[in-house]
């Protein structure tokens, strides 16, 4: 692939044109060119495409031939009819959530998440909703909610998983005791056959089946001839092979036919569902829809053992239950760790091993308390030994929120022993759940490994994930020796190998055993009825794919970083096993309406998989792995493909399941690349931009003219790269600095100090805007904090470590932790008006510098008002806030490091009613937004933001950081305040 790579000062067109991409398809001359020929959408052969979609969620790694994005039911059908005619195999892909592989296959890719997304219709009085296969479940429901409808199937990933994928796996969820699985919903299913013929699937009577059936007639007619045979003669074996379980999602829909053809008729479409693309494509699916319940509560058992729980699974079914979710004491032991789940876990009885999480829908508020206390009633003393209620909606969600945290618990692992998807959603009827467990407990201990019990033990679906490592030959034949023997047992209880995530590469070649050799053949017969060259996903259901083949860490996987690490990396494995972190599961593309959090900016304001975190370290991991040639990940094209437009937000170490801290890898492999190319002036420039303050405040009010005069501001763009449309910081000749020097000093004497505070002078603060921090003194001084601005310090070195200049950062870092560290171990807390300096401080001191003054320092630093909220000094201030309305966005870095909320605390018990916005970047992340070439993707990213505020019913914005204030400024005219001017402004 060769890319033209921009200057620093080229701008962009929009958000969506940042990339351009120049594709070669060597192994198929012409391949590319006839399908931009045939399809609107767009067409990317290149190797960085292609290695974006190798992967999904799931353990393995298969190189596309290309990827398509249609925009509409005409694309898809001359994409399949092409590839049809030449042999090429095709495979439709939505969010790449599957953990099981069957979105990863050597074709083209169908990407229909990017285009085809659009709800088409909602007929609130049918109770049905017709939408294109790429549309969320998330946004789907977003549609639906005022209707008071929803899609009843809610898989985990709902917020970024695609209808058609749903369809094409039969997703369920947490509910499905209620609410089964998605063949319950589907009812018409437009789709696009294997010779690009476009048709559409739904009821049909047994007689117009027979009909239209014809094995010698066009490709429909064969279709309905295969399957009015198994109909007719297949049912036999069907009752005999197939598992009385409602959790089986494995093989294809047979049980669902020969069941509708008792009445008289079937549903084709609900055939296709669970096929995982291997029958036809799906372009658009009309589907039943759910009330929304009037409202929910819920019973929380404990237990001594897993056991027990398992045990007393059946007699809480019998309370009719919505959900019965499982947390097992491997997982517990590691919630009680996590600082996240510390108050929640402690709510918890000391003795609790295992807990079962029990949900129930009800009308009103007197059912569901009658539901619970029902339980609670029947269960605690008998296998349980104790019970609690939840009712109110935030401790409901922080119980639930603590089940949904096993998944990223048991993939939080840096080493090369993984907790891998393979065996996890083996389900078996809940009756036999106590036998399979221990069955299942004594396979891990032959293979000398564990795993934890989670999830779904309502409908006997428990997700079991062994700790392998696969890089290793005996790694990989324990993973299918696991399976062999795991897939054994399910049978043995009359299960099934797959009640959740299918069958992908992960267990297509068990159900020979599953179903037996007849049926096996049933399966290929009908795939082929369907597909008569097996180009749609071939090998997954019924076809020849190897669970131990083409593994994203196999035995020949090799990992070579091409540097030496200039930054600490406290983890197993270091700088390596955070690049290898990622696991795929997409949760940095979820919307911002469905989703909120941080996470990932770039990608909800371009919808590129490459602007994902999930992208960004499927590339590093790929370009160091050798998938990419040698040394690619330093070079000019990866730097400005790959990472470029990752703003290190860090909202992928808070709101990733596996925290993968994109932001600290960018900063590594940046400072590579400038080690190996040089730093450009405009880097130089804005890593030093302290100097440059310091001057621009000495110059003031000159330097401030320069930057008004006719022309300054497109020759800055042409020179330097600064967007034109940018309004620049201003600076004050007295700094912070000076104006505190001149004033004496703190107004609180040492004696009458319940505090002290150094008040650091970060840089914009310092000389740009001084009176931001002219209120924190006096604010601080209010509460009694006696506060001093410290000399001898340096700025902070986020600029510098920003722009990947980490020698730079390092310095700064080390003068200011010799000049602050003694005063600190003195008695001297270390307060900072900008949050993202705060943050510096606090965290990424530590990946500079190792020491104990580096963690003396950063344990004592806070942003201005976390200061104010942790040790509750608004206790000793008499507030008198008018009555406002506040719109608070808090910076990025604070909600990485879960402190955003402290602002909206200290806000409220001063008297101001404050809207807090669960927003993300705001997307000017420093100089990213002044940079011409960005100017596009920061708007675009503001644009979220601007829309929340929009929304919001506040008087006024409110925000601490610097950037966020430029960027809402320069949309609606007029710098917002910092929250720590409203706070003087409250002032008695």
């Amino acid at each position: 692939m060769t890319v033209e790579p921009r200057s620093e000062t080229d701008p962009a067109g929009d958000a969506r044109s940042d990339y351009d991409y120049v594709t070669d398809d060597v192994a198929r001359p012409g391949l590319v060119a006839d399908l931009r020929d045939r399809v609107d959408g767009e067409v990317r052969f290149d190797e960085y495409t292609k290695q974006l979609y190798a992967t999904d969620a799931s353990a393995y790694e298969v190189t596309p031939v290309g990827v398509v994005f249609p925009t509409s039911t005409d694309d898809v059908a001359a994409v399949v009819s092409y590839c049809a005619e030449r042999g090429i195999a095709v495979l439709p892909r939505g969010g790449g959530t599957s953990l099981a592989g069957q979105t990863v296959n050597e074709a083209v890719v169908l990407d229909f998440s990017r285009y085809m997304n659009g709800v088409v219709d909602v007929s609130p009085g049918d109770r049905t909703a017709t939408a294109e296969a790429g549309v969320t479940l998330g946004n789907l429901d977003a549609e639906l909610e005022p209707h008071g409808l929803k899609f009843a199937p809610d898989p985990s990933t709902a917020d970024r998983s695609a209808l058609g994928g749903a369809v094409g796996n039969n997703t369920t969820g947490a509910h499905s005791l209620k609410y089964g699985k998605t063949d319950a919903y589907v009812e018409e299913l437009e789709v696009v056959l294997s010779d690009g013929t476009v048709t559409t699937f739904g009821e049909v009577t047994l007689a117009e089946l027979r009909d239209r059936a014809d094995p010698e007639g066009d490709l429909e007619a064969r279709i309905h001839a295969e399957v009015a045979r198994i109909v007719d003669e297949e049912r036999e074996a069907v009752e005999e092979a197939y598992p009385g379980i409602k959790r089986n999602v494995s093989g294809y829909n047979l049980d669902v036919l020969l069941e509708e053809a008792e009445e008289g008729a079937v549903n084709l479409a609900r055939l296709l569902v669970g096929s995982e693309g291997t029958l036809a494509v799906v372009t658009e699916a009309t589907v039943s829809l759910e009330p929304i319940p009037e409202t929910k509560a819920l019973g929380l058992l404990t237990y001594h053992s897993l056991l027990e729980a398992m045990e007393d699974v059946g007699a809480i079914l019998e309370h009719d239950p919505a959900a019965v979710e499982v947390l097992d004491g491997v997982l517990l032991d590691l919630a009680r760790d996590l600082e996240e789940f510390t108050d929640v876990v402690g709510v918890l009885p000391d003795e609790t091993d295992t807990f079962l999480l029990v949900e129930f829908y009800a009308d009103d508020d007197a059912e569901r308390r009658e539901r619970v206390e029902a339980l609670l009633d029947d269960r605690v003393g008998d296998v349980a030994f104790d019970g609690l209620e939840a009712y109110d909606p935030a401790e409901q969600k922080d119980f639930w929120k603590m089940r949904k945290a096993s998944t990223p618990i048991l993939l939080s692992r840096t080493g090369d022993e993984k907790h891998i998807a393979f065996i996890e959603d083996l389900a078996v009827p809940p009756e036999h759940l106590p036998e399979y467990v221990a069955d299942f407990q004594r396979i891990f201990e032959e293979h000398d490994t564990f795993g934890s019990f989670y999830a779904h033990a309502g409908p006997g679906c428990m997700h079991v994930r062994p700790l392998v490592n696969t890089k290793t030959a005996e790694g990989v034949e324990t993973m299918v020796s696991i399976s062999d023997a795991a897939t054994d047992l399910a049978v043995e209880y009359g299960g099934s190998v797959s009640g959740e995530h299918g069958d992908g590469r992960a267990r297509t070649q068990w159900n020979r055993k599953l179903y037996g050799e007849h049926l096996w053949n049933v399966f290929r017969d009908l795939k082929t009825a369907f597909d008569p060259d097996w180009l749609l996903n071939p090998g997954t259901v019924c076809g020849d794919v190897d669970m131990s083949e083409n593994l994203r860490f196999g035995p020949e996987y090799e990992f070579d970083a091409g540097l030496d690490p200039a930054l600490e990396w406290d983890n197993e494995n270091g700088f390596q096993g955070m690049v290898e972190l990622c696991h795929g599961c997409g949760g940095c593309r979820g919307d911002q309406r469905t989703t909120g959090g941080v996470m990932c900016p770039t990608y909800r304001a371009s919808k590129e998989e490459i602007t994902s975190t999930r992208g960004r370290a499927n590339m590093l991991r790929q370009a160091m792995s050798g998938d990419l040639p040698e040394g690619e990940q330093f070079d000019v094209e990866f730097m400005h493909e790959v990472l470029d437009l990752c703003v290190g937000c860090k909202g992928c170490a808070r709101d990733c399941p596996s925290e993968v801290d994109m932001a600290k890898l960018k900063v590594e492999v940046e400072h590579e690349h400038h080690e190996r190319n040089g730093v450009p002036l405009r880097t130089r420039l804005f890593g030093h931009i302290g100097t440059l303050s310091a001057v621009g405040s000495a110059l003031a009010p000159a330097s401030n003219w320069a930057s008004k005069l006719p022309g300054a501001r497109l020759l800055l763009e042409k020179t330097v790269g600064i967007a034109r449309e940018r309004s620049l910081p201003t600076f004050h000749r007295e700094s912070l600095a000076d104006w505190f020097d001149a004033r004496g000093g703190s107004k609180v004497s040492p004696e009458e100090a319940e505090r002290r505070v150094l008040l650091f002078p970060d840089t914009y603060t310092n000389y740009s805007d001084p009176a931001t921090g002219r209120s924190a003194v006096r604010v601080l001084e209010a509460a009694g904090v006696r506060v001093d601005v410290p000399d001898g310090v340096n700025d902070s070195g986020r600029p510098a470590y920003s722009k990947g200049l980490v020698d730079v950062a390092r310095g700064h870092a080390e003068a200011n932790v010799a000049a602050l560290a003694p005063k600190v171990r003195d008695g001297w807390d270390v307060v900072v008006v900008e949050p993202s300096d705060a943050v510096m401080f606090q965290s990424d001191y530590l990946d500079l510098l190792s020491g104990e003054d580096a963690r003396t320092l950063a344990d004592a630093s806070y942003g201005v008002c976390e200061y104010f909220d942790a040790f509750r000094l608004d206790g000793n201030v008499a507030f008198d806030a008018p009555d406002e309305r506040l719109t608070y966005h808090g910076h990025c870095h604070q909600k990485a490091k879960k402190k955003d909320h402290h602002a909206v605390g200290v806000l409220r018990r001063a008297g101001y009613r404050v809207d807090p916005l669960d927003s993300g970047c705001c997307g000017m992340a420093g100089t990213f937004g002044y940079e011409a070439e960005h100017y596009s993707m920061s708007r675009a990213i503001g644009r979220i933001l601007f829309d929340q505020i929009d929304g919001s019913d506040g008087e006024g914005v409110v925000a601490p950081g610097a950037s966020c204030r430029t960027q809402i400024g320069d949309e609606y005219g007029g710098k917002p305040p910092h929250p720590v001017e409203r706070l003087e402004r409250a002032l008695a």
